[in-house]
């Protein structure tokens, strides 16, 4: 071989080993840093959470976690109740995630007169409901306490029910109840006021649908809130969460659980489940007009909980993790498509909305009717 012909080889040769060294380095250095990154988050401490029950199936989603960790904002999630939030602000968690306005600002009080910081932001919502049965809501249609907004959606006419639950109203005793004519009272199935915050919303609905507006004055808030703890003890044993009731709505039927207040995100998620989710064709959605939008309200006390406020805000996969869970986030267009995934009729304008008293009034109110809901 002349001696061209060999230089060039030589120079090939010495092309691919060159090019197989780079590249194997490269990969090498690669799989170093991944390596370390992997152990850098596996190594990074978690942040501690306070959490409802509304949002711990959030945070045990296995995306979620995974997320989370990648962000370096892994999360230890503690199920409490809301109302009892403001309480532990002395375990000294990054973050708290509660259920309502009116917990959220108990928890930024208790941080304010204790000298601490605490920011409050939403990333997800959902409107208070009353989970019913087509026979029930042709009732109340026929009484004009409801009236149909769609298919398998209704609005509720709080005033008139409220009224009506006062006076103690029962099914047999309303025009058209033939398809429901039971001896029982008309009520709503709420949870315990003494411990949920979805109970505490119902209180808020009903005082607002006497008082004509949301109650501002405390000495007529609390004549109301007298006043309507009937409706809250004549239901007889209670569950302390949300989840409870809905399962008694759902499994033991219109007998049990002719209205359920719930949050529209457990019709939804449970809608999301298909055949296993358990939903009847028979099951509607009442919309109390107006109702009350829970916002379910992250309070970071810790840098790291402001991160992990700003990430849940920003990330379209944690967002849409939530509206798989029936929450609404900030696109309405895109809860609009989970819902008709899932075959839920639901009402996506929520034209009716109100809020609660503020969250003095609205803890004295509960008050009144705990103290009688003990005697």
């Amino acid at each position: 071989m002349n001696t061209p012909l060999r230089t060039v080889g030589t120079l090939v040769v010495l092309a691919v080993f060159g090019g197989a060294l780079f590249w194997a380095l490269r990969s090498e250095n690669e799989t170093k840093t991944v390596a370390q990154e992997q152990a850098a988050i596996a190594q990074t401490e978690a942040l501690r959470g306070l959490v409802a029950v509304d949002v711990e199936p959030f945070f045990k989603d296995e995306r979620v976690a995974k997320l989370l960790a990648s962000q370096r904002l892994p999360v230890q999630a503690t199920r409490v109740g809301s109302r009892d939030m403001a309480s532990k602000l002395g375990e000294a968690p990054d973050f708290f995630f509660a259920s309502g306005v009116v917990a959220a600002n108990m928890i930024a009080d208790a941080a304010r007169k204790a000298g601490k910081s605490a920011t409050q932001s939403s990333p997800f919502h959902t409107p208070l409901v009353v989970a019913s049965w087509e026979p029930v809501a042709k009732i109340l249609v026929a009484n004009q306490m409801a009236k149909p907004i769609s298919p398998k959606v209704y609005g509720l006419d709080m005033e008139k029910l409220t009224q009506a639950m006062l006076a103690k109203q029962r099914w047999r005793d309303l025009k058209g109840s033939g398809d429901y004519a039971v001896s029982r009272s008309v009520l709503v199935s709420t949870t315990d006021i003494r411990r949920s915050n979805s109970a505490a919303m119902y209180l808020a609905l009903t005082s607002q649908a006497l008082n004509g507006d949301v109650v501002s004055d405390r000495t007529k808030g609390l004549e109301l809130a007298q006043k309507l703890a009937e409706l809250f003890k004549r239901q007889g044993f209670q569950e302390n969460y949300v989840n409870g009731a809905f399962d008694d709505y759902l499994s033991i039927g219109m007998g049990k659980t002719p209205l359920a207040f719930i949050y529209e995100s457990q019709m939804l998620a449970q809608a999301l489940k298909g055949a296993s989710g358990g939903l009847r064709p028979e099951m509607v959605l009442m919309y109390p007009q107006p109702t009350i939008v829970n916002k379910l309200v992250l309070v970071a006390m810790t840098e790291r909980g402001r991160k992990l406020a700003e990430l849940l805000a920003a990330s379209k996969e944690l967002q849409a993790i939530a509206l798989e869970q029936g929450f609404r986030v900030g696109d309405p267009a895109a809860f609009a498509d989970t819902a008709k995934r899932a075959g839920l009729a639901v009402d996506t304008q929520l034209t009716q909305v109100v809020d609660p008293p503020a969250f003095d009034l609205m803890f004295d109110m509960i008050d009144v009717v705990s103290k009688e809901m003990s005697q």
